[in-house]
């Protein structure tokens, strides 16, 4: 597993862009996070991939007109192994049963 950190302006459909990046490609999320970062936003994602995958991203997102930092490394499980539902996040059992 993979860990890649995506430094982006955000404008209108960059972060759309970043995740179609990895889903056209038939790769699983295994863990999402976007949230601003100082004056930019930063997204982070956990992917299974091979060397040529990740060859294939960097060039990919780097052709995004507002991203500006990619970097990537070995995913730690602590990153994206996160409670769910988030803490905050309350499941209705009616809700739920709508559904």
């Amino acid at each position: 597993m993979n860990s890649f950190t995506i430094r982006y302006r955000n404008t209108q459909g960059t972060l759309m862009r970043i995740l179609n990046a990895a889903s056209r490609r038939g790769l699983d999320l295994h863990y999402v996070n976007a949230e601003a970062a100082e004056r930019d936003h930063q997204a982070t994602l956990v992917l299974d991939v091979n060397q040529k995958q990740v060859g294939q991203l960097y060039r990919e997102w780097y052709a995004i007109a507002d991203v500006t930092k990619v970097a990537s490394g070995a995913a730690q499980p602590a990153e994206w192994n996160s409670p769910h539902p988030p803490a905050g996040v309350s499941i209705d059992g009616s809700c739920a049963a709508r559904a």
